[in-house]
């Protein structure tokens, strides 16, 4: 059968990158079963157990899974019911000098659960320094940026007037928040270690004759060689599925950050004052060959919303869990983890190209802020008023009428508005008219964004990002002019 004619995940068709993919492959997955029999063997040994050299010999040597001994393993699990005991057999088979002696005084989920906290570190860092590129390629935006009036919006509708670098540092600040969840979500991660069937380690105190400081050494040693810094020391069978659910809820905030960027950027796109990158040959519209979609924007949205729906299933696998361990959580947990990671990668490879490539245009926006700026100014003009001895209220109730003359010109007549050269035009405004440019100059709306985005990204920004320096571009932070303005 072909593989056309399965389904795909179109997470491995599409959208994740071959990094993550291979984490989250059945090769990885019992290839370090494997390498967590050899580490759990070599502890064993280095204590005093009966155990070979050229037994840890042939497990090394066949730590990585072939294609071969897949099939062997699937006929193991047919006969036996059974996968971690199906991959017992197979490496057996494999290194025949250590077939006694794999798996000794563990349970299944010495492999499956330490492996899995394996991968949600190794996912995570995969994770992280791509975040921070992310982090990175946007607060050169925003720093190019800073200067750039634009309309701002509360409810929809054109409000005081913000800057195109101020609201990229909207986006910023919220990854920063996830990059901090994400490496605490890391740094939290213990590994569960060697702890037998139901989390007393019974099995290991029986193998070692009851000596409770080898056993310890045991576990130690193990979680030391799986390059973490420490064990739980208490489990049940499992370790908490509450950690799974911990990692989960990191990454759905992510994917909530993302639909809200890809919102923000798919709206200023429907005004045409930025686009994602369109590349030459890209086609927008099957029937309508002038559009220029925004299809990244739209499908980091909807990854996103998908990834923000997971910790429903990791929280509720938590909570049904049954005293020392019951078996619902396997099924689920095989969907739940894996699509999780490969989300939160899908959704930074698409940020990773946005964030490198926004096209802004200066023109667009000065002409949307011309088109309301006559309005936001109204509050300029009436302190200008007053300042030369015009009754606030007589000012206010003059520009009131004004405004909404203008206002119904613009809106049921669909003509430009014209509030300033009717206030121009209006003797009652006489005492200002040598002021109105500077009123209605929009630099003086902005207020202090220029200053507090080369502050945010002078101070929060590049101490979030010092741990990620070596993997960011040399100089970046000097090149403020990689985005295009048309």
């Amino acid at each position: 059968m072909s593989s056309n004619d399965v389904y795909q995940t179109p997470f491995n068709s599409r959208y994740a990158s071959n990094e993550m993919k291979k984490l989250f492959s059945p090769r990885t997955r019992f290839s370090t079963w494997r390498q967590l029999w050899v580490w759990l063997a070599e502890a064993e040994k280095e204590l005093g157990l009966a155990i070979s050299d050229e037994a840890i010999a042939q497990m090394k040597e066949h730590i990585e899974i072939q294609d071969a001994e897949f099939a062997i393993a699937q006929e193991e699990e047919a006969r036996r019911r059974h996968d971690v005991m199906a991959h017992v057999h197979t490496l057996g088979q494999a290194a025949p000098a250590a077939a006694g002696i794999i798996h000794w005084g563990a349970t299944s989920c010495y492999c499956a659960d330490n492996a899995d906290l394996i991968f949600l570190r190794d996912g995570l860092n995969i994770l992280l320094p791509k975040l921070a590129q992310v982090i990175d390629q946007f607060s050169s935006f925003a720093h190019q940026y800073k200067d750039l009036a634009c309309l701002g919006y509360t409810h929809g509708q054109p409000a005081q007037l913000t800057t195109v670098g101020k609201r990229a540092c909207l986006w910023i600040q919220d990854l920063l928040m996830d990059l901090r969840n994400l490496e605490r979500a890391r740094d939290d991660l213990r590994f569960r270690g060697v702890k037998g069937t139901t989390g007393t380690q019974a099995s290991f105190l029986q193998i070692f004759d009851g000596d409770h400081d080898k056993v310890e050494r045991l576990d130690e040693l193990v979680t030391k060689k799986a390059g973490f810094k420490s064990a739980f020391i208490i489990s049940s069978q499992t370790y908490s599925r509450k950690i799974d659910a911990d990692v989960i809820n990191a990454l759905a905030s992510f994917g909530a950050t993302c639909e809200r960027i890809g919102g923000d950027v798919r709206h200023l796109a429907m005004f045409k004052e930025i686009e994602e990158p369109f590349e030459n040959d890209q086609i927008g519209s099957s029937a309508m060959a002038y559009k220029r979609n925004p299809m990244r924007s739209e499908r980091l949205c909807s990854l996103g919303r998908h990834l923000s729906t997971h910790p429903a299933p990791a929280l509720r696998t938590y909570a049904a869990q049954w005293l020392e361990r019951s078996l619902d959580d396997s099924a689920i947990r095989r969907l739940t983890l894996p699509e999780a990671y490969l989300g939160a990668d899908a959704c930074l490879l698409l940020l990773r190209n946005i964030s490198a490539g926004l096209v802004v245009y200066p023109a667009v926006i000065r002409a949307r802020i011309a088109a309301e700026l006559p309005f936001l100014a109204t509050e300029n003009v009436l302190m200008a008023l007053v300042h030369k001895g015009v009754s606030r209220q007589a000012a206010h109730e003059r520009v009131r009428v004004l405004a909404q003359d203008a206002g119904r010109v613009v809106k049921e007549e669909g003509k430009p508005n014209d509030l300033v050269e009717r206030m121009k035009g209006d003797k009652f405004f006489a005492p200002i008219w040598d002021e109105m440019d500077v009123l209605l100059d929009p630099a003086t709306f902005t207020g202090r964004a220029p200053q507090q985005v080369e502050r945010f990204v002078r101070e929060e920004v590049a101490r979030a990002l010092v741990p990620y320096a070596e993997i960011l571009v040399d100089g970046r932070a000097e090149d403020t002019n990689k985005f295009v303005s048309i």
